[in-house]
């Protein structure tokens, strides 16, 4: 588990970025999560550790069980947002506030605004 809103953010974008391109690299990173390359690399260095994230010839991958783990977060930020945008928010500001409630939400309310969306749906 990581400790930190950051970490799971990183994880969320090179999940996202492996989506879209073959490698990903730490400016890619940078770009992405909008902090600079050595911030990155500390990161990387962190996620190394605990196993989320193996580095091969400058080519960052989630390991099995970074994925999944990035793959439950995203789930819980794309779920946050159509929430909001259900409620009327705007799409922006649903997109940057999903982002920060994702760390903060407990898993009962993850489900049971999952619950809530499916009725929906």
């Amino acid at each position: 588990m990581i400790d930190n809103e950051s970490g799971e953010d990183y994880l969320e974008a090179i999940l996202r970025l492996a989506a879209k391109e073959q490698d990903v690299h730490a400016v890619d990173v940078a770009r992405e999560v909008g902090v600079s390359k050595p911030a990155v690399t500390k990161a990387m260095r962190i996620l190394v550790r605990k196993g989320y994230v193996e580095i091969v010839s400058n080519h960052i991958h989630l390991t099995p069980g970074g994925r999944a783990y990035a793959e439950a977060v995203y789930e819980k930020h794309r779920l946050l947002t159509r929430f909001l945008e259900e409620l009327g928010v705007d799409a922006k500001v649903a997109e940057a506030d999903a982002c920060r409630m994702e760390h903060l939400i407990s898993e009962e309310t993850h489900a049971a605004i999952r619950k809530f969306m499916q009725k929906k749906a």
